[in-house]
């Protein structure tokens, strides 16, 4: 099974997914950026502002996740903001054709306590203001995304560690019925 954790730069993704991954067994964080790495780098001819700009990237990461699960057949949570609602259908079909459980969970938040939260993050000082230039695409997409989640996840107000209990909570379940098909 995949988790994808999806939402806004600075929402909270990353730190409850550790913390997913801390609390269930059989359950791994898998990065989609480092594909995005590999193909910056191995394509260093190329201008790339974003790699979810490039279609290998899309197509890649079904596949690296699809491999990573059959290696290790714990479950992975992704964590990765796609804002663009083509290219997140074009990784949920790569998924589901890989014959990958797909849960999608978004973690929702207004904008001021989002907009603090990015200020008062100490150690990601350095990208505030790239993803204070984000935050409005986030709320752009919230039409599709919301709408297309398994779970959605209004963290303002919420320690991380509640966050992590909710999504936890969804894979156990989810786990559950798979297991009884």
């Amino acid at each position: 099974m995949i988790v994808w954790i999806n939402g806004p730069f600075g929402g909270g993704k990353t730190t409850s997914a550790n913390r997913v991954v801390e609390r269930l067994d059989n359950c791994r964080l898998f990065d989609p950026e480092w594909i995005g790495y590999l193909l910056r780098d191995h394509l260093r001819d190329r201008r790339i502002d974003d790699f979810q700009d490039v279609p290998a990237w899309r197509r890649l990461v079904p596949v690296v996740a699809a491999e990573l699960q059959a290696t290790t057949g714990d479950t992975l949570v992704a964590v990765q903001s796609v804002l663009d609602e083509q290219y997140w259908h074009e990784i949920a079909t790569g998924i589901r054709d890989a014959g990958l459980p797909l849960l999608h969970v978004v973690l929702d938040i207004d904008e001021p306590t989002l907009r603090a939260r990015i200020d008062r993050d100490e150690f990601e000082l350095a990208a505030a203001g790239w993803r204070h230039d984000h935050v409005p695409a986030f709320f752009a997409a919230r039409s599709w995304l919301v709408p297309s989640a398994d779970l959605v996840v209004d963290t303002a107000g919420h320690e991380p560690i509640e966050v992590a209990d909710r999504v936890a909570a969804l894979i156990a379940d989810r786990r559950g019925a798979l297991s009884s098909e």
